[in-house]
């Protein structure tokens, strides 16, 4: 029998999504439970981000008076499942997908009952609200803003998050508008008050992922949960068939650490992997993600050598970027997802030709860009802009129309020219090439339907567009100079495949038999909804319903159905 250094009833590996939520669960049934990550700071890629859950049929959206059901939901999942390619075993059964409907808005209703401030953002769609069963108002699921000084001399071990301003994502989706709209004129001084109000005070807001994982990690310390930073898993230990706990890395000295209940696996994907990315996602790059720097696949390799089924490896989370010689070390790389998706611009690839709805999910249109790349090269792709895009919308800068710095231009991230040939020459395509692309988006404008890709159709393309634009929010002529071009790189906020797990987040063998002991949830396993992403949050989301269930799972020893 082997001995260990330390005993708990449940011990989960990484500090994002879903981990503390499986260790509230764990608290209220009275077991103990210890949370090892591995960087310094808690709340992982998570707390870096938007912070928002797709969940459907949530208490919010039945406040607000939105119309939603589990029936829909599903309805949802299974025509969008059908738009994506689906390879070998998966983490998308049926079962699971409708576990996760069932389960998530159970999870949230948990969630408010230990006291974490929850909301929805008012207008979201899903990403694919064209089809049946999708959500023109969203089903988005996102914390209220948090007082990080109420972590007390903890405060510093929260990751923080890419939005430095005390805002709430609501209100900087309307922001972005401030130029045409009294709302977001509004919204602006709210935002300087709030900001004035709590210097005054001594609060200091977080936003996005940071508020929501405050909120937890503040719940879970009231809790008695343990964390361990600077605490890198090395082994799996495994008895008998069963996982019984973990080996860590615990003041640079390795420690065994028992699990009665089980271990939960939620230790991120593979996006600082450069080995795992060329095996996997080839033409993709660690320098090229926002994920946080743990983010390096050892679990899931780990878990693979115990015999763990994988699938969905060669999917990601892509969010495409446009990243200045300046930010290429940045943690955290300026994303472009509105940017070809506004009036006035489009992407085209290495042959100066367009060749997708700019208008996509991010996932979709990273997709598209590697898809592309197979036969035409398209990484990186371009995006081409003119006067009017840049006069009243945002490249990389906060502000719509702001000064780009001079050093853009001189390095050439930035391409400027007089002429669209000219621009052409910058970007070495064929000025002809890129003429005859223009001038079929600009013909495609002036009818205002895009024939080539129905860009402008959905209201998600429209939400991502500018609604005071005339005619259609994301459709716009190129024609006034100067014009601009900047490339566009697939970049990620995490991988989107892992290990297979059951409805119950058991890990599966290849066998489909499950390994006793062993849950894992969030990007280390591969994703509930197969190859599509659904809305937005619908990584965070599922981290988060998981660890739930896992959970549930764990402190009653059989299927949710029968807790």
């Amino acid at each position: 029998m082997s001995t260990f250094d330390e005993t708990f009833d449940f011990v989960v590996v990484g500090s994002g999504g879903g981990s503390m939520c499986a260790a509230l669960v764990l608290r209220q049934a009275g077991k103990s439970v210890l949370i090892l990550e591995k960087t310094p700071l808690i709340g992982g890629t998570t707390a870096r981000s938007g912070g928002v859950m797709w969940i459907p049929d949530n208490r919010f959206m039945k406040r607000d008076g939105v119309p939603d059901s589990q029936e829909a939901a599903n309805t949802y999942l299974d025509a969008v499942r059908t738009m994506y390619r689906v390879l070998g075993a998966n983490g998308a059964s049926r079962e699971r997908r409708q576990t996760y409907v069932a389960e998530a808005t159970r999870m949230v209703d948990f969630l408010v009952d230990q006291g974490i401030r929850l909301n929805r953002v008012s207008y979201w769609p899903d990403y694919r609200d064209e089809a049946p069963g999708g959500s023109e108002k969203g089903r988005t699921v996102v914390a209220e803003l948090f007082d990080v000084n109420e972590l007390g001399d903890k405060k510093a071990m929260l990751r923080p998050n890419f939005i430095p301003i005390m805002s709430t994502l609501d209100e900087m989706l309307k922001l972005r508008f401030i130029k045409k709209s009294w709302e977001s004129k509004r919204i602006a001084v709210r935002f300087v008050m709030r900001t004035i109000l709590a210097k005054l005070t001594g609060k200091h807001y977080v936003t996005a992922g940071a508020a929501l994982q405050g909120r937890m990690f503040q719940a879970t310390l009231k809790a008695g949960v343990e964390f361990r930073t600077d605490a890198a898993v090395k082994e799996l230990i495994v008895e008998d068939g069963r996982v019984t706990g973990v080996v860590a890395m615990i003041g640079g000295q390795p420690r065994r650490c028992v699990a009665n209940l089980g271990v939960l696996v939620n230790a991120g994907g593979f996006a600082h992997n450069q080995k795992m990315r060329d095996q996997y996602i080839p033409h993709t790059s660690t320098k090229w993600t926002n994920t946080a720097e743990g983010d390096t696949g050892e679990l899931i390799l780990e878990m693979m050598r115990h015999g763990a089924a994988i699938a969905q490896m060669d999917e990601m989370v892509g969010n495409q970027m446009s990243i200045p010689p300046e930010m290429a070390d940045a943690a955290v790389k300026p994303v472009v997802q509105g940017v070809t998706a506004a009036p006035h611009a489009i992407l085209v690839d290495q042959s100066g030709v367009r060749y997708m709805n700019e208008s996509g999910s991010y996932m979709t249109y990273c997709q598209g860009m590697l898809a592309r790349h197979k036969t035409v090269p398209a990484v990186p792709s371009w995006a081409i802009m003119d006067s009017q895009f840049m006069k009243n919308y945002s490249f990389i800068t906060p502000m719509p129309g702001g000064k780009k710095p001079q050093s853009w231009y001189d390095s050439g991230f930035l391409k400027k020219a007089d002429t669209i040939e000219e621009l052409a020459g910058l970007i070495k395509v064929d000025p002809a090439t890129l003429r005859a692309t223009v001038d079929r988006f600009n013909g495609f404008v002036a009818k205002n339907v895009d024939e080539d890709f129905h860009r402008g159709e959905r209201a998600y393309d429209r939400w991502l567009g500018d609604k005071f634009h005339p005619k259609n929010a994301s459709l716009g002529e190129i024609s006034e100079g100067p014009f601009y071009g900047a490339e566009v790189v697939p970049g990620d906020v995490g991988t989107y495949g892992g290990v297979v797990t059951d409805a119950n987040a058991r890990v599966l063998r290849e066998d489909g038999s499950v390994i006793e002991g062993l849950y894992a949830t969030g990007i280390s396993t591969a994703s509930v909804f197969g190859r599509a992403y659904a809305g937005a949050g619908a990584s965070v989301g599922p981290s988060f319903v998981w660890g739930y269930v896992a959970a549930r799972h764990a402190v009653g020893g059989k299927s949710l159905e029968t807790i």
